[in-house]
């Protein structure tokens, strides 16, 4: 049978969606109180119950068809996501009410999805708008795929919303909640996030060069950082909080000491970084330290200095966030999370969680393509 491809992933999911139709109901019904007579059962999925039976079966086949592979990432993508939004879509308003059926069934469409990240990711298109478009269609498939299944999940085993609340409704709790979120963001990431990232790591740098040039600061310095950055930041927070006061300034001074020592340690191994050959190659030309620094070491250490940068940008969220926690104004994304844990409001504490992930994958993606256009010539980015 020249004219099949099967993939494990499609005969599982067939396999499931088999016996998930065996099983009978996909949910248990439940009364209406409002219908009359009283006492009237209300049956989820009564309208797309054989669509979704369907649609998995149709999608899951036509995947082991030998077709383009394109038409096959095709097909996979909208059966998976068809019946993901059909399950979900029907267990609301019924959670907690769900059978073995809904649960082969969302794990056979996850199966499907996983096969369509798969197939794409074989793919090898020619056109560089195209293979950039892969490299963000790939990771947003998977990543949607967990807000689906943690959907899916919280909804169909009915978990309480205050243990778990589901996506949806941490993303209304997201749009409602704007202004505050706002603030929050100002006060912690634009205040204390920014100002202590550029003051730690350029003093971390700057320090590092003198380091550099004086033999014995790199001595007694290194240890001493290697030191520091084992303290645990619960135990520095309070102290700085002491010393510079409640607001945003006692959360920058330890967003400086979390992001000082990073950059401090990658810029002085970057520093050592070129080769011996090359330093020689620059004494022939009578070049003095300071040219030779400019036009070679420090060349050789960008891609240090960005990883130290890298890191540094979510070392100081943490630290911003966690530093809040032991005293703020009534504003910032630390004290929003202390307080309304207390407040049992867990869908805000997701959304301000959400938020920070957010900033953090923007800061750090902005330093990532800062560090693509400077250090172009690095075979890690030649490479990629």
């Amino acid at each position: 049978m020249s004219w099949l491809k099967p993939s494990w992933q499609a005969v599982l999911a067939i396999v499931l969606c088999v016996a998930g139709l065996a099983l009978g109901a996909i949910a248990a019904p439940k009364v209406d109180p409002l219908a009359q007579p009283a006492g009237t059962l209300i049956y989820p999925y009564a309208a797309t119950n054989w669509l979704i039976f369907g649609a998995l079966l149709l999608a899951a086949l036509i995947s082991m068809a030998r077709i383009p592979s394109v038409v096959e990432a095709v097909v996979l993508f909208i059966g998976a996501h068809l019946v993901a939004w059909l399950l979900i879509g029907g267990i609301t308003g019924f959670e907690g009410l769900a059978r073995a059926p809904y649960f082969l069934l969302l794990t056979a469409a996850w199966l499907l999805g996983w096969r369509c990240v798969a197939v794409l990711s074989g793919l090898r298109p020619m056109a560089s708008w195209a293979r950039s478009a892969l490299r963000l269609v790939i990771p947003t498939i998977f990543g949607a795929w967990i807000l689906i299944l943690w959907e899916a999940m919280t909804r169909g085993a009915g978990i309480p919303f205050i243990l778990l609340p589901p996506p949806s409704a941490i993303g209304a709790r997201i749009a409602s909640s704007l202004p505050v979120l706002g603030a929050d963001v100002r006060q912690t990431i634009f205040k204390a996030v920014i100002f202590g990232y550029i003051v730690g790591s350029g003093a971390g740098f700057i320090t590092a060069v003198l380091a550099d040039r004086v033999p014995f600061l790199r001595r007694g310095l290194l240890p001493i950082g290697n030191m520091v950055s084992a303290l645990p930041i619960i135990g520095v927070a309070p102290i700085m909080v002491m010393w510079f006061g409640f607001d945003w300034q006692s959360k920058a001074a330890v967003v400086i000491i979390m992001t000082f020592f990073p950059m401090l340690v990658n810029t002085v191994a970057g520093l050592a970084a070129s080769g011996h050959m090359e330093r020689d190659l620059m004494r022939t030309y009578a070049s003095g330290y300071w040219q030779t620094l400019l036009k070679l070491r420090l060349p050789a250490a960008a891609p240090f200095i960005f990883n130290a940068l890298k890191i540094n940008s979510t070392l100081a969220l943490i630290g911003a966030i966690v530093a809040e926690f032991f005293g703020t104004p009534v504003v910032g994304m630390g004290f929003r999370i202390s307080t309304e844990v207390g407040r049992m409001n867990i869908d805000m504490v997701w959304a301000e969680i959400a938020v920070a992930a957010l900033a953090g994958s923007v800061f750090y993606g902005v330093v990532a393509l800062v560090e693509r256009a400077v250090t172009f010539w690095h075979p890690s980015v030649r490479g990629g």
